[in-house]
């Protein structure tokens, strides 16, 4: 049997835990309440402009409606186009291809210019990196505009050519049917090279100088240092700069409409350039919703496999 004294003494315990636990409850549920009234702004902002649009296009995707007479079941008929439908099909075809330009080739091009420039301090260093980084702050229609001057027929690289006496060669490098997809992914190389570049640089400041000095003494080679010391050191901004590559490889619209509009002969067309030009000119939305669907599923496929190819590697 208890004790009277103990028990005395242990109930003002008990009675003083509950009313601290109560008090920390309330604190608790008055720190979630203020922060959730601070998230609230953001949060329906985010609900209205982002999710809103995307499921209201997933909605759309599976009807046929041309913006202004009453929507009709589509079923899976839209998405099925994008397959049967040779533009739509040849629009995801040079996405594809045009992330060679935007992301493998910059990529490389990023991890030369920092083997080269990694550990050197060199006179006029910032203002080179300054010049390199400069397409990424410029506008890309200004971009567009600038590289169809420079592809014409009376454009500066033709007038290279002519001068070394390359005329046979001489064209309008955006109006060709064969070279149009081409020259227009060399401008997205030249844009995202710099990014690259500078990503790699930072990443590669990161890495401990003493991994150099070791390879040095086992007899490694500036090469062997590279691939055996800055490549992993660097792979996080790697996985970085081509997540973000990819995603201007299949998400490209302005610098395609500012210089070929998809022409000639629709070869240049890619997704978000289709998405346009169905849901505005031709009053497919019902297609446009379905080609816009797959190509967010595209994006996030893409995404996925660059990060578990990174996980991997680890």
């Amino acid at each position: 049997m208890a004790d009277p004294a103990t028990a005395e003494v242990v109930r003002p315990q008990n009675s003083r835990g509950r009313t601290t636990s109560r008090r920390s409850s309330s604190v608790t549920r008055r720190r979630r309440t203020k922060a959730l009234v601070y998230l609230l702004p953001a949060l329906l902002i985010y609900i209205g402009f982002v999710i809103y649009p995307a499921v209201n296009t997933i909605q759309l995707s599976f009807l046929t409606w041309d913006g202004v007479q009453a929507p009709t079941p589509a079923g899976l008929d839209n998405y099925a186009q994008i397959f049967q439908n040779p533009e739509l099909y040849r629009s995801v075809l040079n996405a594809l291809l045009l992330i060679v330009f935007f992301t493998v080739i910059p990529v490389i091009v990023g991890l030369v210019m920092t083997a080269l420039l990694i550990g050197k301090v060199r006179r006029g260093m910032t203002f080179f990196r300054t010049v390199f980084f400069l397409p990424q702050v410029l506008p890309l229609v200004a971009v567009g505009i600038t590289w169809r001057w420079l592809y014409a027929d009376t454009g500066i690289i033709n007038q290279f050519f002519s001068a070394i006496g390359l005329d046979s060669i001489t064209r309008a490098w955006l109006g060709d049917y064969d070279l149009a997809l081409y020259a227009l992914g060399f401008i997205g190389t030249w844009c995202m090279s710099g990014l690259c570049m500078m990503l790699f640089l930072s990443g590669a400041q990161k890495i401990d100088p003493a991994l150099y000095e070791a390879a040095k003494i086992d007899g490694a080679g500036p090469l062997r240092q590279h691939l055996s010391v800055t490549l992993p050191g660097v792979r996080p901004e790697i996985t970085i700069a081509s997540v973000i590559t990819t995603i201007a490889a299949l998400a490209s619209f302005d610098l395609v409409f500012v210089t070929t509009n998809g022409g000639p002969a629709n070869q240049t067309n890619v997704p978000a350039l289709l998405v346009y030009r169905l849901a505005f000119t031709r009053g497919e939305v019902g297609t446009a919703s379905a080609l816009a669907i797959a190509l967010t599923v595209l994006v996030i496929i893409f995404v996925m496999l660059i990060r578990r190819i990174t996980r991997e590697a680890r």
